[in-house]
C-alpha cells in the first residue's frame, strides 16, 4: 500500500492551523537575499536548519571549548553539545507555546557558529589584537563579537564566499541572540534566553564534575527557588518561560525565577569562570590566538588560498575570519608548526 506524501504546501497549511497567531509561519518569511526555488517537501525554516547542520562551521563546534580548556575527561561540554542543549530547551519552550519549532531550531543551531577557539578567552585575545592594529589598518572589525561573526559566517563565509543564504528571520535570530537588541520573532527571543538557561545549568554540572564546586557550594537562596538538582533547575526555568510568556507580548521568565537564575550566573562568574582552576590554562590560549593573528597579519601569504583577503574584506578581516574559525586543536597544531622547530615537537 502506498503512503501519503506530506508536501511543503500541506505542511505549511497544517502549520498555519496548528500554531499560535504569534508564531512566525514558514509561508510568511521575509525570504532570502538570493531567491531560490521552492523545495517540494521542506519549508524554508526546515531548509535553513539543514543548511546549518551541513556547513563546515557547525562541524567545527565539536572541537571548540565551552568553558574548560583541554579538560581531562570526555563528558565536558563543547560548543557543539552546548548548541544542542540550547536547541532542545528552546524547542521545548516553542512547542509548549505553539510557536515555530523549525525556526527556533535553526536559530539555535546557528547561534554560536562564530565563536573563537578557547572560549571567551579566545575572543578577548582577538579583541586585544584588533585594538592594537586599529590605527594602522582601515575598517578593522573591532570589537569582535561572536554573534556578529556567526552572522558573517552564514551570510558571507560559508559555501566558498556565497554564504548559506538563510531566511531573514533565522539571520535576525542569530545576530540578536546576545547583546541589547532583541530578535524580531518570539522564536529568536526564546533562543536568546534558552542560551542562558543552558549555560548556567551545564556550567554548574561541568564545574562539579571538574571538582571546582560541589552541590553544597551553590548559594542557598537561588537554589531554593530553582531547585537543588540539574534537572529541577532546568524544569523550573522552562516552566517559568512558558507560563510567563503565554501572558505577555515578549519572551520572559517570572521575576523571581529570573533573579534566581541571574544570581546563579553571578555566582558562576565569581567561583567558576574567574576561578584559578578554570583560568589556569587561559594565558597560554590567549598567547596562541594573539601569536597566530600577528603572524598572519605580517605574513598574509601563509594564509591558505581560501582564506586570502580580497579587496572588499581586507587583510585584517581575512585574518580575523581565519583565526576565529579555528578549532582549539587546529590552533594549537598551527601554533606548533609555525613557532616551534620541528625537531622539538612531540
Amino acid at each position: 500500500m502506498s503512503g501519503e506524501i506530506l508536501t511543503r504546501e500541506a505542511y505549511e497549511a497544517e502549520e498555519a492551523g496548528r500554531l499560535s497567531s504569534r508564531a512566525a509561519l514558514s509561508r510568511d518569511t521575509r525570504g532570502r537575499e538570493r531567491p531560490v526555488s521552492d523545495d517540494p517537501y521542506r519549508t524554508e525554516y526546515q531548509r535553513d536548519r539543514d543548511r546549518i547542520i551541513h556547513c563546515k562551521a557547525f562541524r567545527r563546534l565539536s572541537h571548540k571549548t565551552q568553558v574548560f580548556l583541554a579538560p581531562e575527561g570526555d563528558h565536558y561540554r563543547t560548543r557543539l553539545t552546548h548548541t544542542l542543549e540550547v536547541s532542545q530547551i528552546a524547542r521545548s519552550v516553542a512547542r509548549a507555546l505553539r510557536l515555530n519549532e523549525d525556526l527556533t531550531e535553526a536559530i539555535a543551531l546557528g547561534h554560536d557558529l562564530g565563536h573563537t577557539p578557547f572560549g571567551h578567552i579566545g575572543e578577548d585575545a582577538l579583541n586585544d589584537a584588533l585594538r592594537e592594529v586599529r590605527d594602522r589598518y582601515p575598517a578593522v572589525p573591532y570589537p569582535f563579537r561572536h554573534n556578529l561573526q556567526s552572522s558573517r559566517i552564514v551570510e558571507t563565509l560559508e559555501y566558498g564566499g556565497r554564504g548559506l543564504n538563510l531566511t531573514w528571520e533565522v539571520r535576525d535570530g542569530i545576530r540578536c541572540h546576545t547583546g541589547s537588541k532583541r530578535a524580531a520573532t518570539l522564536e529568536g527571543q526564546i533562543v536568546a534566553i534558552s542560551d542562558r538557561v543552558a549555560y548556567v545549568n551545564h556550567d554548574i554540572d561541568d564545574a562539579i564534575r571538574g571538582g571546582i564546586l560541589t552541590e553544597n557550594d551553590l548559594p542557598q537562596a537561588p537554589c531554593d527557588v530553582l531547585g537543588h538538582t540539574h534537572a529541577e533547575r532546568i524544569t523550573t526555568m522552562v516552566q517559568s518561560l512558558v507560563e510567563t510568556t503565554a501572558e505577555r507580548d515578549d519572551v520572559a521568565m517570572d521575576d523571581r525565577v529570573y533573579k534566581a537564575m541571574m544570581d546563579l550566573r553571578s555566582f558562576l562568574f565569581d567561583h567558576v569562570y574567574l576561578s584559578p582552576d578554570a583560568k589556569r590554562e587561559e594565558p597560554k590560549a590567549y598567547r596562541v590566538v594573539q601569536t597566530l593573528f600577528r603572524h598572519y597579519l605580517e605574513s598574509p601569504a601563509s594564509l591558505p588560498d581560501e582564506a586570502q583577503p580580497d579587496e572588499e574584506s581586507g587583510l585584517v578581516q581575512a585574518v580575523t575570519d581565519y583565526v576565529s574559525g579555528m578549532t582549539d586543536r587546529f590552533a594549537i597544531r598551527t601554533f606548533e608548526r609555525l613557532m616551534i622547530p620541528s625537531r622539538w615537537r612531540g
